[in-house]
């Protein structure tokens, strides 16, 4: 090779190769802080943009859980509600069998009717109170009440399999005035007074028991209800975790550095680096000796 003054090829080779050193250490360096191989997109064009789109998914997944976990609370809430009106029915049911006896005089039997009337009573303002994040779930109709169907966003898209429908039936009316009437078979029965009444008197005690009866029933009927929709919704929180954890391990595999890897490149690198300002200092020497020529 020639021995020049105004070009230095050497030191060219040794610039270009000490920059790439540089970079591969620097890049090394970037991956190890930052526990990433992919950190912008020149590093894997296609990676990153995956990368991107399962990051999104996460996050709609978090969002699903969360969406499904409180339609469950929703569903507890509702449920513990039923459990308290079918155990104040169950005692109005004892002591109407009670007043059936026929063995009561008219004190007793007022005693019987004024319990009879605070459970019923109780009944009204547990279906009145009962609410979720401001929605009532026990008027049936009426300022607040649940009236169309709630759809449960517990998956990624607009699609029906994304969704769990929780049917307006499971929201009706659990109003002395309304279960009575609609559902022991006797539209009379539209008052707390009135079923108070039927409860306690004497040509008709015993008729209302199958009347409270079928209002026990058709609790028991929603509770079951209320069962599947609870039974749907934890299926849907399995679901979601599942897919969830399978996302997470794929975008680690796409995305995550290997430290190992990494540190092994990076020493690398910093050899490279150091043996190519080495040889560079070297080669800006080299148009030097040319003057012992002249």
């Amino acid at each position: 090779m020639a021995l020049t003054i105004n070009t230095n090829i050497s030191s060219i080779v040794a610039q270009k190769n000490l920059a790439n050193a540089t970079g591969s250490l620097n890049k090394a360096i970037e991956r190890m802080t930052t526990g990433y191989k992919i950190n912008h997109a020149g590093d894997n064009a296609a990676g990153y943009s995956i990368a991107r789109n399962w990051e999104t998914q996460l996050g709609s997944l978090d969002v699903a859980a969360d969406n499904a976990a409180t339609g469950a609370d929703m569903m507890s809430t509702l449920e513990d509600h039923y459990s308290l009106i079918s155990s104040h029915l169950q005692r109005v049911r004892d002591l109407t069998e009670q007043a059936a006896n026929g063995t009561y005089g008219s004190a007793s039997l007022s005693a019987i009717k004024s319990e009879i009337t605070a459970r019923l009573d109780e009944v009204d303002r547990i279906a009145k109170n009962c609410e979720f994040n401001g929605r009532k779930m026990m008027l049936g109709s009426g300022a607040g009440a649940i009236t169309s169907d709630i759809y449960l966003q517990v998956g990624l898209y607009s699609t029906e399999d994304s969704k769990i429908k929780l049917s307006s039936t499971l929201f009706s009316s659990a109003q002395i005035k309304d279960l009575f009437a609609t559902h022991s078979g006797d539209a009379s029965l539209n008052t707390v007074e009135k079923v108070a009444t039927a409860c306690t008197g004497s040509s008709t005690a015993a008729a209302t028991l199958d009347k409270i009866d079928n209002v026990i029933k058709e609790i028991s009927n929603r509770t079951t209800t209320l069962g599947a929709a609870q039974n749907r919704i934890e299926s849907a929180i399995e679901s979601i975790g599942v897919q969830s954890e399978n996302i997470t391990s794929s975008l680690s595999t796409l995305r995550d550095a290997d430290i190992s890897k990494e540190s092994s490149n990076y020493i690398q690198a910093q050899i490279l680096q150091q043996a190519a300002a080495t040889l560079l200092s070297t080669a800006n020497q080299t148009p030097s000796i040319a003057l012992n020529l002249l």
